[in-house]
């Protein structure tokens, strides 16, 4: 949609792969309906996943004993927090709609991508108390999960090898993105890439450039553990 702003969270090493097929895309089709897009690109950015107290500029408020989440609370405050946090905060703050574009690890995030969660949604700037959940600072944002698996789409079902993969959904789109206060569309999941013939790979990407097209007329889902879970 014309004048909206998207950040893409990209988290892969490789320009060519799947995941850099399916960025691609986006970026191509959203910028195509007049959207500001802006991608950042962790591994180029050789983005720092670690949380240390490196990410605090200046003293310390106590020296003595370091917690990482009072310290950055009271930087975030005080606009003291390194300039690789700032920079991030700043490209979302703007963004009406994130993509986590990504391959699944372990069934999360890789570390890249769960370093830049640990680091850039920090109190103060993404959720404070009270301030989670619907009340989350991020709220009137849209966020959707774009990932891959090494798995087939049946390995992910109830009854699949791994379990539903609304499953491992829980602690991305409600544990943090939620709690932050997006609004969470459906997950892009595709599913074995690299068990999938050309033609295969080819209509994966064809179907997130066709959905892309359509994606601010989306509902968001509802982000409770009926959803997750069943009834």
């Amino acid at each position: 949609m014309a004048g909206k702003k998207v950040l893409i969270v990209y988290a892969h090493q490789e320009p060519r792969s799947f995941n850099g097929a399916l960025k691609d895309v986006a970026v191509a089709e959203l910028s195509r309906q007049g959207c500001g897009v802006t991608v950042s690109d962790l591994y180029a950015l050789n983005f720092e996943p670690r949380a240390t107290g490196k990410d605090i500029i200046g003293s310390l408020s106590n020296p003595g004993f370091f917690n990482y989440g009072m310290e950055t609370h009271e930087a975030y405050k005080k606009r003291t927090l390194s300039s690789d946090i700032i920079e991030e905060q700043k490209k979302l703050q703007e963004a009406d709609l994130v993509i986590f574009q990504f391959p699944l690890y372990w069934f999360s995030v890789p570390a890249v991508l769960k370093g830049w969660m640990d680091r850039v949604l920090c109190q103060g700037f993404a959720f404070d108390f009270p301030g989670s959940y619907d009340n989350g600072l991020l709220k009137g944002k849209l966020a959707i999960l774009s990932l891959t698996t090494a798995g087939t789409a049946s390995m992910y079902s109830k009854t699949g090898v791994n379990g539903d993969f609304r499953y491992f959904l829980w602690p991305l789109q409600h544990g943090t993105l939620h709690f932050c206060g997006f609004k969470v569309l459906a997950p892009q999941i595709s599913f074995g890439p690299e068990m999938a013939s050309e033609e295969e790979r080819k209509k994966m990407v064809a179907s997130w450039a066709q959905r892309l097209k359509t994606l601010w007329e989306e509902e968001p889902i509802h982000c409770s553990p009926p959803w997750y879970f069943g009834q």
